[in-house]
């Protein structure tokens, strides 16, 4: 299977696994708290990157070739920016509130890339991206749109999107290293990113904010801290690089919005029972997602790509 091929799958991976780590991670938080969860998360996270990346690339791939700088913003974004501010984010607003920001990630991803880079996003992406997440909200809000009030919209909503953002400049970063492995980029902006996430950990402890837990508390969630590690670090982000370098940050990007229908279809696992309306925002952002993708590869678009190279040769097309 190509890599091209591969990469729904991979996506998928990533974000089912996002989307159960959610709940998991709400039963080890009130013994171990965001700040010194992350810090192992991640700690164990980078020695599994670079385990792996020494086998299968060998020592010299460790190398960040004149590179450490550009590696350790975009690792400090992705990894401290993105978890740290969306835990701190859930402090202050409602999982809803949350849970709806979190989505809005390829909108961001595009109106980066638009304008950053000039890119101005498909048709295609835009509504898709809309309709996935009229899905979602039906799926949150039970049906009942008056509920998306409810916990609070302000300031840790600004602190949630504020982490979506770190994470869409992460993910659009990867494309500053072509000729790098999805694995190499992850293992070396992970292991930087995580340099950062300590050092914020220890100025929050030393401040007083946060307390280091115990180690009977940290042996107390050991089922829920190795998930995080092995399914919600290491397996998820290293698909997630995958699947982006494959797809693009635009289409790649719209399956996040699976998140929130993992972590509701988790809840009718533990006995909950959805009424018609979420069942059918389930469907309707699944369906957004897979239109998004096949109107991506349609013939049309793909011509276009394979003609921009060629125009680009042309006298007086620079």
């Amino acid at each position: 299977m190509s890599n091209k091929a591969a990469a729904p799958t991979l996506a998928l991976v990533a974000v089912l696994s996002w989307g159960a780590m959610f709940p998991i991670a709400a039963h080890a938080i009130p013994d171990v708290e965001p700040f010194h969860l992350t810090a192992l998360r991640y700690a164990f996270a980078s020695l599994v990157f670079v385990a792996l990346l020494w086998r299968f690339e060998g020592l010299r791939s460790l190398r960040p070739e004149g590179r450490a700088l550009r590696l350790w913003a975009l690792g400090t974004l992705g990894f401290a920016g993105f978890n740290l501010l969306s835990y701190i984010g859930l402090e202050h607003t409602g999982p809803r509130n949350a849970a709806l920001i979190v989505p809005t990630m390829p909108l961001v991803s595009a109106l980066v890339r638009w304008l950053r880079d000039g890119i101005r996003p498909a048709a295609t992406t835009i509504g898709a991206t809309v309709v996935a997440l009229a899905g979602v909200v039906l799926v949150i809000s039970h049906g009942n749109l008056a509920t998306l009030g409810e916990g609070g919209v302000g300031f840790g909503s600004l602190l949630v999107l504020g982490g979506v953002f770190c994470w869409v400049l992460y993910t659009l970063g990867a494309a500053d290293f072509p000729q790098w492995s999805p694995l190499r980029y992850t293992t070396l902006s992970a292991g930087l990113g995580t340099v950062s996430i300590i050092a914020i950990t220890e100025v929050a402890n030393t401040a007083g904010w946060v307390s280091a837990p115990p180690l009977a508390a940290v042996g107390d969630v050991w089922p829920e801290l190795a998930f995080i590690v092995v399914m919600g670090a290491v397996v998820a982000v290293l698909a997630w690089n995958s699947a982006i370098r494959a797809l693009g940050p635009e289409n790649g990007s719209l399956f996040i919005n699976l998140v929130p229908v993992t972590a509701f279809a988790i809840s009718i696992g533990g006995g909950y029972r959805p009424g018609a309306v979420e069942l059918g925002g389930a469907a309707l952002t699944i369906a957004a997602l897979v239109g998004g993708n096949l109107l991506a590869r349609s013939p049309a678009r793909v011509r276009v790509a394979l003609r921009r190279p060629a125009a680009a040769l042309r006298p007086g097309s620079a």
